[in-house]
Formats: structure tokens, sequence, C-alpha cells
């Protein structure tokens, strides 16, 4: 079916608005943290492979990194399992963490590199023990007592092994990680997604970070969103309670993002089709932005 004359004026319209940001962006790296119900949703899903393909084809360089939560949680309840979660942060026994490898390495892995491929990309897809992409420690976590918290396999990012994730994007591939990590001694860890993202992002030296979540953006109590926040801001709500549970890790990724030299980091909202291309092509966005205090 061909468009009306005023469909063609609007459709060429909003290509020319989004020239300025093509052109700022080209050839330019943004990791994109995929999760969420953008995740679960196949509209949102399609919506989401959609933006990765149009952006490597204007010559934007995407990397994906994803995580699987309730991909891991469904399993767990079909083979009678459960864990618990610490300021957003699964405990993972030896037993769970053979779940969350075979999830996130396995299933939810293949299951994106397939959905950018089928709508026209190079998707290629990883886990951090591949070439030893993500080096990983046991993640150190006390509680407001500052005694220690053994949340079992669960790790954090020493290193980004950078090389690969370059040879992948000039031979024109779109890398697509799992957010497992592996030790000096070969042991691997369960990392979250969010923080496994800012680290790419910072060892690679990114333009642009973005943590697709399942909410609108950092809250005030009011329940409005705050749509730019600085270090200091942010330090300030968690502070006083508004920042708080599964929020911490998104915020603590993008904060330590910022803090490491990218110019800025976005909460973006995935139920919100082609988010990442409003985000990036845009002036009004949707999410909260993370932006270096002046």
């Amino acid at each position: 079916m061909s468009l009306s004359l005023e469909q063609a004026k609007h459709t060429a319209e909003v290509i020319t608005t989004a020239l300025p940001y093509i052109q700022r962006y080209k050839d330019k790296l943004v990791v994109i943290k995929y999760g969420g119900n953008a995740m679960t949703e196949p509209a949102l899903e399609s919506s989401f492979a959609k933006d990765i393909v149009l952006l490597k084809t204007v010559g934007v360089h995407p990397v994906v990194v994803h995580g699987g939560g309730p991909q891991v949680d469904n399993l767990m309840s079909e083979l009678g399992r459960t864990s618990d979660r610490i300021d957003g942060m699964r405990v993972t026994d030896k037993a769970t963490m053979d779940i969350v490898e075979m999830v996130l390495g396995g299933s939810v892995n293949k299951s994106i590199v397939n959905l950018i491929n089928k709508h026209g990309g190079r998707a290629i897809g990883l886990t951090g023990k591949d070439a030893n992409l993500i080096r990983a420690k046991k993640l150190a976590m006390t509680n407001d007592k500052d005694e220690p918290i053994d949340l079992g396999y669960v790790g954090e990012v020493e290193h980004v092994n950078k090389d690969v994730i370059d040879m992948l994007i000039h031979a024109d591939f779109i890398p697509v990680i799992a957010p497992l990590g592996v030790d000096d001694n070969g042991e691997t860890y369960n990392i979250n997604a969010d923080l496994v993202a800012s680290r790419v992002a910072e060892f690679l030296n990114a333009e642009r970070l973005l943590l697709l979540t399942n909410i609108k953006g950092v809250l005030n109590k009011s329940g409005e969103i705050l749509t730019s926040l600085s270090p200091t801001d942010v330090d300030d709500l968690i502070a006083d309670g508004t920042i708080s549970g599964g929020m911490i890790p998104k915020i603590a990724g993008a904060l330590d993002a910022v803090k490491a030299g990218l110019r800025s980091a976005t909460i973006v909202d995935g139920r919100v089709p082609h988010a990442c291309l409003l985000e990036i092509f845009t002036d009004e966005g949707v999410g909260t932005q993370i932006l270096r205090d002046q």
C-alpha cells in the first residue's frame, strides 16, 4: 500500500529531523542494555531489533548487553526452585548458576541474535567467557552493619577485552553479550546486566549508554519522572530512599559509566516502541539521563 502525499511528507520530515543526530553518532559506539518488557513482548522485541539494525545501517555501532531475569525465573519455577534477591542481585548457588548460564548464554542470547538477524542485521552472540571477554571476580557486598553478604556465584567486572568487540565491529557484526564472566581460575559468575553494560561502555569509551528497563525512568517521591540527574543528585536520592531495591544496580551502572568518563548514561523506558531511536535521534528521549557534574 502506497503512502498518501501527507503521510509521505510526514515521513520525509521525520527523516530530515533525525539527520543531525545521524551525523553526530555516525561511527560512534553505543552500548545498549536490553531487558525488561522489551524482551518479553513480541511487538517490543521486533521494535528493538529493527532499532538495532537501523542504527547499524546508518553508521552507528550498537553493542547489546542483555539480561534475562524473567526467563531464568520461569525455568527455575518449572524446576521447582527459587532464589532470593538482595538489592536487585540474585543470590546464586551452584545449581542456580548452571540454570543462569544455560538460559542467558543459551536460549536468550541466541533468541536475540536470531531476532536481529531476521530483520537484516549481522548479530553474533557471546558470553563473557568467550575469548575471556569479561574477566570477573566474586562480588563483595555488605549490609548496613558492614557485615559481609554472600551472594554465591555473583560477580563484578574487572576487565573487558575490547579487542574482541573491536574485531567484531570492524567486521560489521553486532555483538550481543550475555552477562556472564569468568575469573582467573575459570570459575563462572552471574553478573548484573546493567553493571556489565556500564563496564563495557567504559572500556570501549562508548559515546552513549542506554539501559532499557520497564519503568519510565527515575521517579521522585511524588511519582514524577526526573528527566536529568547529576551524580550528586543520584547520591542524594539513594541516601533519602527515593532510589532503592532493583533500581540501585541500574543507577549504579549509569553512575559508574558517567564517573568513568562517558558524557551521559540514560535509563530508558523499554516499553515505548522504538525507544532506542527516540532516545538517540530526538531531543525528547524516553527516560532519565545521568550527566556528569559540571
